[in-house]
């Protein structure tokens, strides 16, 4: 079988009603921004919080009621799972989700809490593929590839009908890739209904699996993402031959301007997407000049991430613009020492947030001590003048962990 844009419009009425028909919103300050009108596609929306939940719908609804008896079994460490679940739940499927063990616990049980059988086999998701594939035989399961899959691949398509519908000037679209079945079906919709649209993919730099297959590379990279949504070794075959024929370039990011795109989307439009959702931003960022589009659309796929990576992201981004800083300052082991640095750091309009008190396990004399100070200042110049100010009064002090100071020139 291979997708048409019969197909999509297909999966598209399979699922009306079934699945949020996303907003496509225009957003006023990235366009600003970047210089290009940008419309954000929200599927970070959807009940699931991602994607995945159409061609999940798309592809459950295709099987026979004696494959529905018999339930089905998917391997996924997040968006994926949760969008096979929600649905077999809905329509009386039982369903087996199998995630690798290092599955963060918020995904495993998000995805119990949908009806799910969960469980958690191997160290890597090429591991859990085997043992979901070996168990799918042994217990006649109905597996529900994540992407590589006609239906799934129609199901995403349907993105591109709502987006063209709802913004016919778009002529690029930027879409994130793991094993491509996303683009794919965005490809073969948007291709067929504007064929001179452009399309751009998005992978992260440390799994360039696509990238690599389309120059018929073997693949190279791994490691911690923050884009573990398409962090994928291998993309599919069927949606490899889509791509090469219908996407213009695979951009690749890197993990810095991931965490950017991430902090952008929630610091520009109160918005919270996950790494892979934020994907199309981040190379919007860094690759303007090759996406050379006027009207563009970015998918933003998901919004699955862990809160406290969120936290830690956000808090990273205030150190960057200097509104938070830490420093170290060099002070007498005396009574009252440690009034006088909080009253240089109030004269300056410091607001102190933290304060340890090193007398051990430094190399400093034993009449003296440091300070590690977390401050919350305005900006990097600030940061640069509350240094002075405590170095002026008596008290060495620098910056550590921050490039605040670099960007106060």
């Amino acid at each position: 079988m291979t997708v048409t844009l019969d197909d999509i419009r297909a999966a598209a009425a399979l699922i009306e009603g079934a699945v949020v028909r996303t907003p496509s919103v225009y957003s006023d300050a990235l366009s600003q921004a970047l210089g290009v009108d940008i419309v954000l596609k929200l599927e970070n929306l959807q009940a699931t919080g991602s994607f995945k939940t159409r061609g999940a719908l798309v592809k459950l609804q295709s099987i026979s009621k004696a494959e529905a008896r018999s339930g089905v079994i998917a391997m996924s460490a997040g968006n994926h799972a949760q969008g096979v679940a929600y649905h077999a739940q809905k329509l009386g499927i039982r369903a087996t989700i199998v995630m690798p063990r290092n599955t963060p616990f918020g995904k495993v049980e998000h995805t119990e809490k949908l009806g799910a059988r969960v469980m958690l086999k191997g160290e890597s998701m090429a591991e859990a593929t085997r043992f979901a594939k070996e168990l799918a035989e042994k217990e006649k399961l109905n597996f529900v590839h994540p992407y590589d899959d006609d239906r799934i691949i129609a199901g995403q398509g349907t993105i591109a009908l709502e987006m063209l519908a709802d913004d016919p000037d778009l002529d690029t679209l930027v879409v994130p890739i793991g094993g491509g079945g996303l683009i794919s079906g965005i490809a073969v919709a948007a291709r067929a209904l504007k064929p001179g649209v452009r399309i751009f993919g998005v992978e992260a730099e440390l799994y360039p699996s696509m990238h690599r297959a389309l120059r018929g590379l073997k693949f190279a990279g791994g490691g911690q993402t923050l884009a573990d949504g398409i962090a994928v070794k291998t993309p599919g075959r069927r949606t490899r031959a889509i791509v090469k024929r219908l996407v213009e370039k695979v951009l690749l990011v890197g993990e810095p301007d991931l965490e950017n795109a991430v902090q952008m989307m929630v610091a520009v439009e109160n918005l919270v997407a996950e790494g892979a959702g934020a994907a199309p931003l981040a190379a919007l960022v860094r690759h303007r000049k090759q996406i050379p589009g006027r009207r563009v659309g970015l998918v933003i796929s998901g919004g699955n991430i862990d809160r406290r990576l969120l936290a830690t992201i956000l808090m990273r981004s205030l150190v960057r613009e200097g509104r938070v800083a830490r420093f170290r300052v060099e002070i007498q082991d005396t009574p009252g020492t440690l009034a006088k640095v909080g009253r240089l750091i109030g004269e300056k309009d410091g607001n102190i947030i933290e304060i340890d008190h090193h007398r051990l396990f430094y190399d400093v004399p034993v009449k003296m001590a440091e300070l590690d100070v977390v401050v919350e200042t305005r900006n990097a110049a600030h940061v640069s003048e509350i240094v002075t100010h405590l170095t002026e009064g008596g008290f060495p002090t620098r910056l550590l962990s921050s490039t605040a100071l670099e960007n106060a020139d």
